[in-house]
């Protein structure tokens, strides 16, 4: 018995390490070494590489393969057919496996549909990603990005809500459903309280 649940459909190789009261939903395949965390949903036809970790409440949509060298924190959300990379400059022809790049997407990261992730950058805290945006560099922490390449266009509270803010300068800002205070300093923006 699991103490966490799986669809008949769904294949979880041995060795994986999947957390309480996860959702492995049709057609997934979870590799051997992955690590999941506790209260976890990967949605339909969702590929998990040997080499990943996903950390707690993260939920994966229908569609998205998280390959080697992907980490997820806590609260991370990756919408609908949204893309993950490992190799930088890919060719059938010649085997990279040896260099793979990390990417790191921090805790309650949002990954809009369609959107694709260059491997080796790092997504901050909160970060809201636009669907179909291609992201090639870091993003800050509470950053709204939108396009293609990706593009700053403001900041996202903890909430999910954009906030008032210019893109740098100095400035504060209230989440209007939280009351959470949030400020911005030359271009990096902190939740104060």
């Amino acid at each position: 018995m699991t103490s966490y649940h799986k669809h008949e459909s769904a294949i979880v190789d041995d060795g994986a390490q999947i957390g309480l009261d996860t959702h492995v939903w049709h057609f997934v395949h979870v590799c051997s070494g992955a690590k999941i965390g506790a209260g976890c949903s990967l949605g339909q036809n969702v590929f998990i590489g040997n080499k990943v970790t996903i950390g707690n409440n993260v939920k994966i949509q229908n569609n998205v393969s998280v390959y080697d060298n992907v980490h997820l924190e806590d609260d991370v959300f990756c919408g609908p057919s949204m893309v993950f990379t490992n190799v930088y400059n890919p060719r059938s022809f010649i085997e990279r496996k040896t260099e793979y790049r990390d990417t790191l997407v921090k805790r309650g990261v949002t990954l809009g549909a369609n959107c694709t992730i260059v491997c080796g950058v790092t997504l901050g805290e909160y970060a809201l990603i636009g669907a179909g945006a291609v992201i090639n560099k870091d993003v800050k922490p509470f950053a709204l990005l939108v396009g293609v390449p990706g593009k700053q266009i403001g900041w996202i509270s903890k909430y999910g809500e954009q906030l008032d803010l210019p893109i740098i300068g100095s400035a504060e800002a209230t989440c209007e459903h939280t009351g959470d205070k949030y400020q911005l300093n030359d271009g990096d923006l902190i939740l104060v309280s």
